[in-house]
């Protein structure tokens, strides 16, 4: 953080009306984004407070099966906002032992998005986007696997 206010001193020396202009639009950005990284602050704090590595681990631990892919699925396709705001948590999560064959499947389902669905129905059709979606959920399960046999063996 440190070093980019020092890069916008330095360039403001050579251009301060696009720095001006800069400035205002990441502000602009953060006050956006910054709703995101509350709610991700605070579910955070609910997983550390209410589940225990245990419970945890029988949901997307090695142990969790068919139910563990269910629930990756089912929370990537539920999950909203921008996916770099997710990452501390996740990260987290990982290092608590869930397994990464079910990170990417969580990353990959949410191509998904539940607003964007009506819409999709109205520009391409109902059996459209049953089927691109049932495509997208298909290769989330893929590219979880493919990963865990390329990286875990």
């Amino acid at each position: 953080m440190i070093s980019v206010i020092i890069i916008y001193i330095i360039l403001a020396f050579f251009d301060p009306k696009n720095i001006l202009s800069s400035v205002f639009k990441s502000i602009d950005i953060l006050l956006q984004i910054w709703p995101v990284f509350i709610f991700i602050i605070l579910l955070t704090a609910f997983i550390n407070y209410f589940l225990k590595p245990k419970q945890i681990l029988k949901y997307f631990g090695e142990e969790s099966g068919k139910r563990g892919v269910f629930y990756a699925l089912l929370t990537g396709i539920i999950s909203h906002g921008p996916l770099y705001a997710w990452y501390g948590l996740l990260e987290e999560l990982r290092t608590k032992g869930v397994k990464d064959e079910l990170l990417i499947i969580f990353f990959y389902s949410r191509a998904i998005k539940i607003p964007m669905i009506p819409f999709s129905i109205a520009v391409f059709g109902t059996p459209f986007t049953i089927i691109i979606s049932l495509y997208i959920l298909l290769f989330a399960y893929l590219q979880g696997k493919v990963f865990s046999h390329l990286y875990h063996k």
